[in-house]
């Protein structure tokens, strides 16, 4: 993970954010670029002139410039290699676009506005731009690389991604857990791949982990037990796969991916 792209946006998570992705580029020796999109898309129907709407851009890219020149102050006194960026447009288009050459990008779990819905820019980054997305909850003190590590497995394609892409993470753990609710027959699903051969993956590259099998009551109650298995063993990072069944009903309706979005238990790493 030496390519870190954090999405540079002025609400109340950005230090949060950036101080895990300062603690993701030091753990790797890595490269950190923070993405400022600003978009100027003011559509008033009333506005016939055009002139609060021009009005309101210069406004929007003052304020833009002011956090920029702001932080730039404060990563010059870092001691990681860092650029900036900023590009005119939506948040997910720009970001998925600097995202193809990226290991990992790191956003807010929590809507800008309200912490506590799930980020709809991690959900579209996760499902578009097919890069490992590290969604920060508020309040975070910052990445604990060698703090216990949960992985949450169901066996499904998506977890094996979000698995192998969490390997350098993983190996710098103290300890990783292979969580997985039930089994397949008590979901109602198939499991294409058993724990132990999720285990026998991270064994190949040297980290040792303990598969713990929670019980299965409903879907419904999921979340809620892969967070407690979390907060049991102090877990500094969370890793799933995300959006493996109708993406479009999870998007909406809810889901397991979208409830751990909106109260991860620590750092959560996804991939789809």
């Amino acid at each position: 993970m030496r390519s870190i792209l954090l999405h540079a946006r002025d609400d109340d998570a950005f230090d949060v954010r950036l101080q895990v992705a300062l603690d993701l580029v030091r753990a790797f020796d890595g490269h950190l670029t923070c993405l400022q999109a600003v978009s100027l898309d003011f559509a008033m129907s009333w506005d016939v002139d055009g002139i609060l709407s021009a009005e309101m851009a210069q406004v929007v890219r003052e304020r833009a410039e002011a956090f920029r020149a702001k932080l730039q102050v404060r990563l010059a006194a870092e001691d990681v290699r860092w650029e900036w960026d900023d590009r005119i447009g939506l948040g997910d288009s720009v970001l998925q676009e600097f995202a193809a050459l990226s290991d990992v990008v790191v956003v807010g779990a929590g809507a800008p506005k309200n912490a506590a819905a799930p980020s709809w820019l991690a959900g579209a980054l996760v499902i578009h731009a097919r890069v490992p997305v590290l969604a920060v909850p508020e309040g975070c003190p910052g990445l604990r690389c060698d703090a216990p590590a949960l992985v949450c497995w169901n066996g499904s394609v998506e977890s094996s991604r979000a698995l192998r892409a969490a390997v350098p993470l993983l190996a710098l753990a103290e300890s990783v857990t292979l969580a997985t609710v039930g089994d397949g027959e008590t979901q109602g699903e198939e499991v294409d791949l058993p724990p132990v051969q999720g285990a026998e993956y991270l064994a190949r590259h040297g980290i040792d982990c303990e598969i713990v099998r929670l019980p299965w009551t409903t879907r419904k109650e999921v979340p809620g037990q892969l967070r407690e298995a979390a907060r049991a063993r102090n877990a500094g990072l969370v890793v799933m796969g995300a959006y493996g069944h109708s993406r479009m009903l999870e998007t909406l309706l809810g889901g397991v991916t979208r409830d751990m979005l909106s109260n991860p238990p620590a750092p959560l790493l996804m991939a789809n």
